[in-house]
């Protein structure tokens, strides 16, 4: 497959992965599928926008510049010097480092959450953490201190799983495409994907 090709195909893949961590995070401000009366009791976590910046803005240019590859055509590419193929995949480069930092900031964020656990109504008849380092994650008797919202703890750890999946995967795609831009900015998209015979510059 052609560097320009493979490109678009992450670019295709990235799209739907970023409005899915765009949807998540905006899902998390309605915890328990209800609007909170104060946003003060919102986790913290949930206002570094990791699913909205990281796996949604700061992934959607990437993907664009990805997806705008296919029209540098490695064969139409032959025969035309100044057909900016190298530029162009070198670009895609430095938009697929920007990608993965963002995709890396969301998962970050998200196993933060996870392993924090959300803010809730406790006991006491205070807002607060009432988890230590992730142990609600084994003993689900535990979510019972979180009296306020209804079913915080399954709606927020399922929602930032769901982030720290996404961001996963994208700063796996988006590393893919950093050593397939190397290639077609070192070797060209038609010399490597030799649909022109490897006869023309690239």
């Amino acid at each position: 497959m052609c560097t320009g090709g493979c490109a678009r195909c992450l670019g295709g893949t990235l799209i739907p992965l970023a409005l899915f961590g765009f949807l998540a995070n905006i899902l998390l401000f309605f915890p328990g599928g209800k609007v909170i009366d104060d946003n003060d009791h919102l986790s913290q976590e949930i206002w570094f926008f990791g699913g909205i910046l990281g796996n949604g803005v700061l992934m959607i240019f990437p993907a664009l510049v990805f997806l705008g590859l296919k029209n540098n055509d490695c064969c139409g590419c032959c025969g035309n010097q100044g057909c900016g193929k190298r530029f162009a995949m070198f670009t895609s480069t430095i938009f697929a480092v920007v990608g993965f930092l963002g995709a890396g900031y969301s998962f970050i964020i998200s196993a933060i959450s996870i392993n924090k656990g959300p803010k809730c109504l406790m006991a006491n008849s205070t807002w607060g953490y009432p988890f230590h380092d992730g142990d609600y994650l084994n003993d689900e008797a535990l979510w019972n201190k979180c009296q306020q919202p209804l079913n915080v703890v399954p709606w927020n750890l399922t929602l930032f799983s769901i982030l720290l999946v996404i961001g996963g995967i994208q700063m796996v795609l988006c590393a893919i495409q950093v050593v397939n831009g190397l290639l077609g900015t070192l070797c060209g998209d038609c010399q490597c994907c030799g649909c022109c015979g490897g006869d023309g510059p690239v």
